[in-house]
């Protein structure tokens, strides 16, 4: 791994070497794999910033994923060699841009990715402005998905729906649901013929709220638009008292 320089805005790069375990049943790596690690490479650069999880925990401070939107052009193969690059980009309000970019041994790009982070008071759970709590650090503007994050849409019809308890392993640093296993949770709502027949290439979410170790969660799917290309929305509430937690749309196609 290695910081380096993005014009003259430092990057981070960091080298993954799929296992068999990230492996799914197609030969590829699973979709929660490759999201990890661009959760990991995310973490090492705030720590190289001085702006990680470890160095705000001791402020009352954390990260907190606000949207996310990735894009897949191939899902890699057991042994392959991946560069993932990770940069700040921008900031706009309370609001923390990062993005990220997947390559192959042959510099062919595999995935990319756009992100949005808020600094979350722990006590208050309330946003706190980024100059005031942050060290200073270059960005750089480019964007590896132009997204202005705008609001998904709600589903309003169901067509699948599959209930989930949080169980520990499901929880990060904060105590909550891990953003990837949210993800997760709406893909395996898709209709069984897309997943045995296609691959996401296209995912947006939205997080709206927080899951807790032992609560009963509810995955809801609307099928949008079937056909070559399917379109689904998401959306993941609390069982209990029908809470949202997070929108996902979700674009399908065979790779």
């Amino acid at each position: 791994m290695k910081d380096g320089t993005l014009g003259s805005v430092p990057q981070h790069e960091r080298r993954f070497r799929v296992q068999s375990y990230e492996m799914g049943p197609d030969g590829r790596i699973k979709l929660g794999s490759l999201l990890n690690y661009f959760q990991e490479a995310a973490s090492e650069h705030a720590e190289n910033l001085g702006a990680s999880v470890t160095d705000l925990i001791s402020r009352n401070l954390t990260w907190v994923l606000s949207r996310y939107h990735i894009k897949i052009f191939r899902y890699p193969l057991w042994k392959e060699s991946l560069q993932l690059t990770t940069w700040p980009s921008v900031q706009r309000g309370l609001f923390a841009l990062r993005e990220f970019e997947v390559r192959d041994e042959q510099s062919d790009l595999l995935a990319a990715a756009t992100t949005s982070w808020m600094l979350l008071d722990i006590k208050s759970k309330r946003p706190v402005p980024l100059a005031d709590n942050l060290p200073e650090y270059l960005q750089d503007s480019r964007r590896a998905i132009f997204d202005l994050f705008g609001p998904l849409p709600q589903v309003e019809k169901v067509s699948l729906e599959l209930p989930f308890r949080v169980q520990r392993r499901d929880l990060d640093w904060n105590r909550h649901v891990n953003h990837v296993v949210y993800v997760e949770w709406a893909a395996e709502t898709a209709p069984q013929d897309i997943l045995e027949n296609f691959q996401l290439a296209e995912i947006e979410v939205d997080f709206r709220g927080e899951a807790f170790f032992g609560e009963a969660v509810l995955s809801q799917t609307e099928i949008i638009c079937l056909g070559e290309e399917p379109l689904l929305s998401h959306q993941i509430i609390k069982e209990k008292d029908r809470k949202e937690l997070t929108r996902l749309r979700t674009l399908w196609k065979k790779f």
